[in-house]
């Protein structure tokens, strides 16, 4: 208790600046999930995206990204082995925010997608294993965390394959697909103004202290995507084409409506995103506020300082600036050829899958949605229309993210313990 109140502050300032790393980390690895299909499908250059990106994962992180946070991301560990030694708490997660700071940089110079919220969980795991003992890890919450490796990249892979396909039968496969898309795209259009509307109220608005029960979701949801389905019949409708051009000019006019589609759902998911898991860089934080202010009083909810959001907000918008260009390659250009109708049935089938996950209540990486999303579009074309060099590489980042971001922190921890334990 004493050192908290000798080093409280300096414990406070490192942390901020630990935080702002991890928020940077977050920027610069995860805007790939809102923005690498839409780049990879020339639908928007790289500085369109990361500009577009910076807006809704600012706001989103800002406005929606909550006035309490749990002190403990997802429930990995327990506060309540920490109450006769609070100081090994503030260690612990200044440990593990940088930990998980360092690995998301080096995962993002090199362009992996790697999973942030698995990298802040496996650097809880590492120092709480070490600082207390293994008993104060749910170690059932991490067996979850690894079965998502292949459940959620699987099931966004299957639905991508599904839209696509879909896409593909209904529209380019027929004699006309100009005149296919008017028919069929407002359904598309309605499908995911509903699931993109979903994932906003329950990833982007559950935040703000708008008490939405899942029903009036859904309810909300449904009365949007009907004006959205209406609005969309109304507009392409309207849209003047060429009857006798020829079919490949169909196919860039049909691709050009997708390419609107796929940028509209990128912001809903940057949006949802920056709300999401700007926890990840803020949560640890807080946890290290409250114990210092409160003088070693471990809470179950940490209350934001005023200045926290702010600090992640700033954190990942320069993230994605200055690093999110070469993850944002890798998803977008270097795992399958993407066109926006690819592009679209990929962001659409990942927002799909968070909606699943979040409902069933599975833990879930909106990293490797996406990228299961992106394989099952290249398979629909065979398994030739993948880098498998690339994926390969991912997969390899995915399962090293856990044991690096644990060893990290335990590295760390220690390092911390011995510069302030007198």
């Amino acid at each position: 208790m004493d050192i908290l109140q000798s080093y409280g502050l300096i414990l406070v300032i490192i942390a901020a600046v630990f935080g702002f790393m991890m928020a940077y980390g977050v920027g610069a690895n995860d805007v790939a999930n809102a923005m690498g299909t839409s780049v990879g499908s020339k639908a928007l250059t790289i500085k369109q995206a990361i500009f577009i990106a910076a807006i809704f994962e600012f706001a989103g992180a800002y406005l929606a990204g909550g006035s309490v946070t749990s002190t403990i991301r997802g429930g990995i560990t327990d506060a309540s082995f920490f109450v006769d030694t609070p100081e090994l708490m503030a260690y612990g997660m200044i440990a593990a925010l940088l930990a998980a700071a360092t690995w998301l940089i080096v995962a993002s110079y090199f362009g992996w997608p790697v999973s942030t919220t698995h990298s802040i969980v496996g650097a809880i795991i590492g120092f709480a294993a070490v600082g207390v003992g293994m008993e104060a890890v749910h170690w059932d919450k991490v067996g979850g965390i690894v079965g998502s490796w292949i459940v959620t990249p699987m099931l966004a892979g299957v639905l991508a394959y599904m839209f696509f396909m879909s896409a593909q039968r209904l529209i380019f496969d027929t004699d006309n697909p100009l005149a296919n898309a008017k028919k069929y795209v407002p359904f598309y259009m309605a499908f995911a103004a509903f699931v993109m509307t979903l994932v906003t109220v329950q990833k982007g608005l559950k935040h703000v202290g708008l008490h939405i029960s899942t029903a009036e979701g859904y309810y909300i949801s449904l009365a949007i995507a009907l004006v959205i389905g209406v609005l969309g019949k109304m507009v392409i409708s309207k849209l003047k084409f060429d009857p006798a051009a020829d079919k490949k000019m169909q196919f860039n006019n049909v691709e050009r409506i997708f390419g609107v589609l796929m940028i509209t759902t990128a912001c809903c998911m940057a949006f949802a995103h920056g709300s999401n898991d700007v926890a990840n860089a803020i949560g640890p934080l807080a946890a290290v506020v409250s114990v210092v202010s409160s003088g070693g009083e471990i809470a179950s909810k940490a209350q934001l300082a005023w200045w926290i959001l702010p600090l992640g907000a700033v954190g990942i918008v320069i993230g994605l600036a200055t690093l999110g260009a070469r993850v944002i390659k890798t998803v977008g250009t270097a795992i399958t050829h993407l066109t926006p109708s690819r592009g679209f049935a990929a962001e659409l089938s990942a927002a799909s899958t968070v909606v699943i996950a979040s409902g069933a209540g599975l833990p879930i990486s909106t990293t490797q949605t996406l990228v299961g999303a992106v394989l099952g579009v290249g398979l629909a074309r065979g398994i030739a229309a993948l880098n498998l060099g690339v994926v390969r590489n991912i997969f390899i980042s995915w399962i090293i993210t856990l044991p690096v971001g644990a060893g990290l922190a335990i590295i760390f921890f220690y390092i911390l313990k011995a510069i302030f334990s007198v």
